[in-house]
């Protein structure tokens, strides 16, 4: 029978691990932060750290600041915003030149800790951004006499009439509580008979109120569903006559451009009925939204492009979009002075190694977004130059082996942040699309490229003649484009495009 004996002894082991230090998930966690987040997260840890403050000024001596630039600064160096800037050169032909990233490293010092000196810079800082968006100097800006009024809101403008257009007391509390039950839309969703039961009331004293509130303005407020929105609206131009009421009797034809069974139930020609679906089309399926209109949240650039004289590109970060942030070491010599117990003084050195780490890693992410934006303007020189019919298929694995860095962080880096160029604003997400090869064996096209090819195909076709699948796939073809008919499919309602038999009727009955 076999023994077995338990001994203990001590071994040496080597092995690798990832370890995921609270200050790498921070890092990690800035890089897709859009600039709003951004701005929302710097807030936060000033809050909690007595270190951190936001200034609008250069720092004294002993801060280190974050200026607009995102590169860290000695207080007691001279003075001047600074802009990280990349330029891409025309010259010689198909190369491309980055000076923004070297510039940033220099701007941290060596050692990333600040310690660089800088001289007057100009890169223009924030000054000639104003400059470019049309505002030179606080002077120019809008006062309080050229601020925006609040838009009145739907209910209010509905109030008014209510108290004007119903003197009876009962009236004005059924109108109210009918208030209350519209949709976004302006549509009155809720049933008649419901309403009844929660006011007490028969339902025959609610519908006279309902006709009532239907006559106010806007047109159309106050509708049960669609039909009755168009008609409300056409009776308030006098312009409901049998025969448009049956043409809103009978949307669902109206939808599928059945034109043959509405000429049958209209008992119109062709022309009147032609006219009839362009008064429908004038018509407002929401009205409440002209008055509660979702506020538009204007998007802020993260990077800024421009054309350099002789051809090149300029890519900047945006300065508005990045925190100035300061560490007051004068504030925590003082007060680590002042420190009687162990965990006092311990609790100032974290406080001090968080901040200096908020700084780095602010300058990090300043340097990364930086890297990426002027990589994917090297790899899409074609779409800014001729437009979305040279976008080229790139994918994040691309940027990734350019630069140096990991897919993971190009994607971080690309979510949320936006680019102004010479061709609108975008995102940088959008520069990525899948490629489809070519028929002959020649370079891949993006797939943005050939939905841009397969609208503007449909945009130029006549209304006898409208292009099926098919036909677009030979068209494609015929171009170098090896793509199937399923995929012409998707990308077309993708693109809320009808098919040709749609198009057909569409476009004859317009006619």
């Amino acid at each position: 029978m076999n023994r077995i004996g338990f001994s203990q002894r001590l071994e040496l082991r080597q092995t690798q691990a990832l370890v995921m230090t609270p200050q790498l998930q921070q890092a990690i966690k800035m890089l897709q932060l859009s600039n709003l987040e951004l701005a929302d997260y710097v807030d936060a840890e000033i809050e909690q750290n007595p270190l951190l403050e936001r200034t609008e000024s250069d720092g004294e001596d002993g801060a280190t600041v974050i200026e607009l630039n995102g590169a860290e600064v000695n207080a007691s160096a001279t003075t001047g915003e600074q802009r990280a800037t990349s330029t891409i050169t025309a010259e010689p032909a198909g190369e491309f030149t980055a000076e923004g990233v070297e510039q940033w490293d220099a701007a941290a010092g060596a050692d990333g800790d600040g310690s660089a000196d800088y001289g007057s810079s100009d890169f223009g800082g924030e000054q000639s951004w104003r400059m470019r968006n049309g505002s030179a100097d606080g002077d120019d800006l809008p006062g309080l006499d050229r601020a925006a009024a609040r838009p009145q809101s739907l209910r209010d403008h509905l109030l008014e009439q209510i108290g004007a257009d119903l003197p009876n007391q009962t009236d004005r509390v059924i109108a109210v509580y009918l208030l209350d039950q519209l949709d976004e839309a302006g549509y009155l969703r809720t049933d008649l008979a419901d309403v009844a039961a929660r006011l007490g009331c028969p339902p025959e004293r609610i519908e006279p109120v309902l006709a009532r509130l239907q006559e106010l303005d806007p047109p159309g407020i106050f509708a049960r569903d669609l039909a009755e929105c168009l008609a409300l609206q056409l009776r308030d131009r006098n312009r409901l006559d049998p025969a448009m009421q049956a043409l809103i009797d009978n949307l669902p034809l109206l939808a599928a451009r059945n034109a043959p069974a509405l000429l049958r139930l209209c008992h119109v020609d062709a022309d009147d009925l032609a006219d009839m679906i362009a008064e429908i089309k004038s018509l407002d399926p929401r009205p409440g939204l002209a008055f509660d209109a979702p506020l538009a949240q204007p998007i802020v650039p993260d990077i800024l492009m421009r054309a350099q004289p002789d051809g090149g590109w300029i890519v900047e970060l945006n300065a508005d979009t990045l925190p100035r942030v300061l560490v007051n070491n004068r504030y925590y010599a003082r007060i680590s002075r002042a420190a009687r117990s162990k965990g006092e003084r311990d609790y100032l050195t974290d406080r001090l190694q968080a901040a200096n780490w908020l700084v780095k890693s602010l300058h990090q992410r300043a340097t990364t977004i930086l890297k990426v934006a002027t990589e994917i303007v090297e790899q899409q020189d074609g779409f800014f130059r001729h437009g979305v019919q040279s976008l080229r298929p790139l994918i994040l694995r691309d940027i990734a082996d350019a630069i140096g860095m990991h897919e993971s962080t190009v994607s971080r880096v690309t979510t949320n942040k936006y680019i102004a160029t010479p061709r609108g604003l975008f995102e940088l997400k959008y520069f990525f699309t899948s490629a489809i090869a070519a028929s002959r064996g020649g370079e891949a096209h993006s797939a943005e490229a050939v939905r841009f090819r397969i609208r503007h195909l449909i945009d130029r076709e006549a209304a006898e003649n409208t292009l099926s699948d098919e036909r677009i796939v030979e068209l494609l073809q015929a171009e170098g484009v090896d793509i199937a008919r399923r995929t012409v499919a998707k990308y077309r309602e993708a693109m809320r495009i009808p098919s040709s038999v749609q198009r057909r009727r569409e476009k004859l009955m317009a006619l």
